[in-house]
């Protein structure tokens, strides 16, 4: 592909380090589309600070309730978590629709009226159209911040369930030698008491799409023991281990329900990293639409190969030699135990990751969301494959 001077420049530039990620992302997006998209930055900052202000809340409220259950002053609380990406471009992408049906000079996400015909009093903030689009915008936030909620409930009771609670930054009365689990069992809790709560309220598609995430996601991660088992026999050598991690792990048949069709079906590891990650992406589509916003198969299509692939290329190669420690299998891992040669698994990982992102950036286009695309970008830069065994950084 020849790129014009401009995007031959961004695309040297995202290449950098001099940059923060978030600019290369942003510039590597143009080098790749050719789409310099102001409007995706404007509604990301909208969406960062929406963002910002629900887990503000949302931290507030469990701090409040746990200072009452542990019986003791002050509360603060945070979770780390990469969770809410999706839900964030979700966001943005209702915000965009929201803007599209309003009238031109006026910003139903910030609810003002812009440009020449805002300053000179020519726009109508209470015409019908944009009365309209700011009731969609408000709607997009009640359900983002519902689902915002579901996602950190379900995350932190992964992490109470494995007794990891590293995530949880804690202090009690400014104190951060703290009892943290008996912090995390009360916050996480808390946190289900009201998400519960907002799926009474919520239609009932709303819960149905959640339970059977969840329920998918939990009977993936009860074979966690077999898994275990099929990677330490490949490592010592049992042939039929290697072929078992082949047909049942890393091509394992993709159920018919999976929103998946054509070339995606064919991608390594697909089944079980649905399984694992996407399917919990897919049932908070569902959630939105469920609560009726129209979100078009390709923009969910995008955000599940983006997320599965940000698993692979982020975590799993970030935790290779702890999982390879603790006989966790992963893609990453199961490449190893499945080349011939560091070199050869290394070179796996990486063509395999660029599958999911080069696929999930082609449905992201379809779906005429460049947020999607930027944060694709975003998460390639993020990743370091040259800690993996096999790289030449490694050399």
């Amino acid at each position: 592909m020849i790129r014009s001077p401009p995007r031959a420049v961004a695309g040297r530039l995202a290449a950098t380090d001099r940059l923060s990620t978030a600019q290369r992302a942003i510039l590597g997006y143009y080098a790749e589309s050719g789409r310099f998209d102001y409007r995706a930055l404007r509604i990301k900052s909208a969406v960062d600070d929406t963002l910002e202000a629900i887990l503000d809340d949302v931290y507030a409220d469990i701090e409040d309730a746990v200072a009452a259950e542990l019986d003791v002053g002050t509360v603060d609380f945070e979770y780390e978590t990469k969770l809410t990406l999706p839900a964030e471009l979700t966001l943005g992408y209702l915000y965009r629709r929201a803007i599209a049906r309003s009238t031109a000079g006026y910003d139903p996400v910030a609810d003002e009226a812009t440009g020449l015909g805002g300053r000179l009093g020519r726009v109508d903030p209470s015409a019908a159209a944009n009365r309209e689009a700011r009731e969609y915008v408000e709607r997009a936030e009640e359900a983002t911040a519902l689902i915002v909620q579901a996602l950190l409930d379900g995350d932190m009771r992964d992490a109470v369930n494995d007794d990891e609670f590293e995530d949880f930054e804690v202090r009690v009365d400014g104190e951060t030698e703290v009892d943290r689990k008996r912090v995390a069992v009360a916050a996480q809790a808390h946190l289900q008491s009201v998400v519960e709560a907002a799926f009474d309220r919520a239609p009932d598609a709303v819960r149905i799409a959640y339970d059977d995430a969840v329920e998918r996601s939990e009977a993936h991660q009860e074979q966690d023991d077999r898994f275990r088992e099929l990677l330490a026999d490949a490592l010592d050598g049992d042939g039929d281990a290697v072929e078992r991690i082949e047909s049942e792990y890393k091509f394992a048949p993709v159920p018919e329900d999976a929103p998946f069709e054509g070339d995606e079906r064919d991608l390594p590891y697909l089944r079980t990293q649905y399984d694992r990650v996407g399917v919990i992406y897919r049932g908070m589509l569902d959630a939105y639409r469920g609560i009726g916003f129209e979100i078009p198969a390709a923009f969910g299509t995008s955000i599940v190969l983006a997320i599965i692939g940000a698993q692979i290329w982020l975590d799993d190669v970030d935790d290779y030699r702890d999982d390879v420690a603790e006989g966790q299998l992963t893609p990453v891992t199961a490449e190893y135990a499945l080349a011939d040669d560091d070199a050869t698994a290394y070179e796996h990982v990486v063509g395999i990751t660029e599958r999911y992102f080069d696929l999930a950036r082609d449905h992201a286009a379809k779906a005429g969301s460049p947020l999607n695309g930027i944060a694709i970008e975003y998460i390639l830069r993020s990743g370091d494959p040259g800690r993996l065994p096999g790289s030449d950084a490694d050399a």
